[in-house]
């Protein structure tokens, strides 16, 4: 019985509070609640920059989050290249990449490609200020050749 009454003042207690909210503040806070928190450092998305194909056929999204205070670039799950000698992901100063090759001053190496198709992610190094790079790139280092890249999604807290 007591459980019963216990349930019931709760939930009218719900239905009170919550109607009492204009329409505005509910759908809002049902959004908030459906998503996850961002605020506590556990993981904050970026926004998203698309691949699009330079010596090779490259496609799919790359995006920057923040996880537990280490930032990550990740490609998403339609990300495809064509396979390659010696592919790496590097980070490269300019918009747009050269053709006929890339100067060392102008890109620093994250990793090698974890492979040619799917979700990956890579750490990005806390000595890397991203405001020194606009795009990321698959790389082939033995040919100096870009497979493809992607304008860095930028913002003001993943850039320190």
């Amino acid at each position: 019985m007591k459980l019963k009454y216990l349930v019931f003042s709760n939930a009218t207690a719900l239905v009170l509070g919550v109607s009492g909210l204009p329409s505005h503040q509910l759908s809002v806070q049902a959004g908030e609640m459906s998503r996850p928190q961002m605020n506590d450092g556990a993981m904050s998305k970026q926004k998203t920059g698309m691949f699009v194909a330079a010596e090779h056929p490259t496609q799919g999204a790359v995006s920057i989050i923040n996880e537990k205070g280490k930032r990550y670039l990740v490609f998403d799950k339609a990300f495809k290249s064509d396979m390659g000698t010696d592919l790496h992901v590097i980070l490269h100063r300019d918009a747009t990449l050269p053709k006929g090759g890339l100067k060392k001053p102008d890109y620093v190496t994250l990793s090698r490609l974890q492979k040619v198709s799917g979700s990956q992610r890579y750490a990005i190094p806390n000595n890397i200020n991203l405001a020194n790079f606009r795009t990321v790139a698959v790389w082939c280092r033995m040919f100096n050749a870009t497979f493809g890249y992607a304008l860095l999604p930028t913002t003001s807290t993943a850039q320190r």
